[in-house]
């Protein structure tokens, strides 16, 4: 495998200064490398992708240098009622809360709490006397669809964070069925650490660290923070993060008087077209009672803006405007691959995966613009963002479709940005 990230670009997030305008504004695109009439091909296929109805509304934003330098909104927040969509409308962002989770385990980790291979159940109990499942033969299926044996290995902090765990999940293994029926029971009213302890009794999927795959590992992350701290997910990045950060905007549950800038959620219909799925008012899960379930996973709800000031502190080495949130070693560690040669199936060839991010390991087999050691991840309802350290670029593209792989809207959104960076 060919270097993650060379030298100068590792110490980018230290060496290259943010040229910062203030909040809320767009700086002039040519001063942060851009080419004026390039961005406008964005324009042309994000509001193509709304005259098609393909989506309701989306925002895109990019920034450069810690200057925002295109920062644009298309269609309607909620198409019923025909209210437009603006910059500063708040999305249901799903896993794209997972940096933010990993980033508060790392604050913890920084204060000497853990140590990245310590097992689990040093501070879960509950995942002491883990099992793994192993399909039958067919032959034997009349027994089951698995057999189970004790796990050689403890699963380790390092594993949940790089999805190695062998957790049960819901999109692959032989306990998916197993896992889907512990999220269809779960209690309204339960909290992580409800959910946690039910995960816990589920056969993993394989010995913790052989394979990579996706599922509920960020939730055990949540409920890890809150065990070492002594605070909710919740309380904790409010008052360490979000706050600090002047993350105004994001939250797990939103403020019924910010309902006026929520994002309706649409699906497709039979034809492709956004059909309403959930009004953005205060029936949604993401506002009614009760508050008491902080997914680590994929809870919260947020802005462009917001999210734009987060990986800003990350992209600067874990400070923004004088608040420093990680320090610099810590964000190298984060942003680069854990995982070797474990396909990342979910992203493709030519990438890895770090702590609680997805990262880019080779920029041919990849077959994306950014450079390697550009680091990101998504959102279930058409969300996603990457930082790369070598350009000094953020991109934050948000829509809210569920599902939305039939629509190439992110991947052209990360196209056309580089096309457009002309210097």
């Amino acid at each position: 495998m060919p270097p993650i990230r060379s030298l100068a670009a590792a110490l980018a997030i230290v060496l290259v200064p943010a040229l910062r305008a203030g909040p809320g504004e767009v700086a002039p695109p040519d001063s942060a490398g851009f080419s004026t009439a390039r961005l406008a091909r964005i324009d042309t296929a994000l509001q193509g992708y709304v005259d098609r109805g393909e989506v309701a509304g989306v925002v895109g934003l990019l920034a450069r240098h810690g200057r925002i330098a295109y920062h644009k909104s298309f269609g309607y927040r909620d198409r019923e009622s025909q209210s437009p969509m603006s910059e500063d409308v708040i999305f249901r962002i799903a896993s794209m809360t997972k940096p933010i989770a990993s980033v508060a385990a790392m604050m913890l980790w920084e204060e000497g709490r853990f140590q990245l291979r310590d097992p689990i159940s040093k501070f879960l109990p509950e995942f002491s006397r883990m099992e793994v499942a192993l399909p039958v033969e067919p032959k034997d299926r009349a027994r089951g669809p698995y057999t189970t044996v004790r796990a050689r290995n403890r699963i380790t902090v390092q594993q949940l964070l790089t999805h190695t765990a062998g957790l049960a999940n819901p999109y692959r293994g032989v306990t998916r069925e197993l896992y889907n029926e512990l999220r269809a029971k779960r209690d309204p009213g339960g909290t992580v650490a409800d959910y946690v302890a039910e995960l816990a009794k589920l056969p993993l999927n394989f010995e913790p660290g052989e394979h990579w795959e996706y599922g509920p590992a960020t939730d055990v992350v949540g409920r890890l923070v809150e065990v070492l701290s002594g605070m909710t997910l919740d309380q904790f990045l409010r008052e360490r993060i979000f706050e600090p950060l002047g993350m105004r905007d994001t939250h797990f549950y939103l403020p019924r008087a910010k309902l006026p800038r929520f994002a309706a959620l649409y699906r497709p219909d039979g034809d492709g077209r956004a059909e309403l799925q959930e009004k953005a008012d205060e029936n949604s899960r993401w506002v009614r009672e009760p508050h008491v379930y902080f997914s680590g996973a994929g809870g919260l709800v947020s802005t462009t803006s917001d999210y734009f000031r987060f990986h800003q502190m990350m992209l600067n080495g874990g400070e923004l405007d004088g608040v420093r949130i990680l320090g610099p070693r810590t964000v190298r560690l984060m942003t680069v691959s854990h995982t070797g040669d474990r396909p990342v199936w979910l992203r493709g060839d030519g990438f890895g995966f770090g702590l609680g991010y997805s990262v880019k390991t080779d920029l041919g087999q990849s077959a994306t613009p950014s450079a390697e050691g550009t680091y990101g991840w998504g959102g279930a309802y058409c969300t996603i963002f990457w930082v790369d350290p070598t350009d000094q670029l953020i991109g934050i593209l948000m829509a809210q479709i569920r599902p939305y792989t039939h629509l190439n809207i992110r991947s052209d959104f990360q196209t056309l940005a580089y096309q457009a960076l002309v210097d």
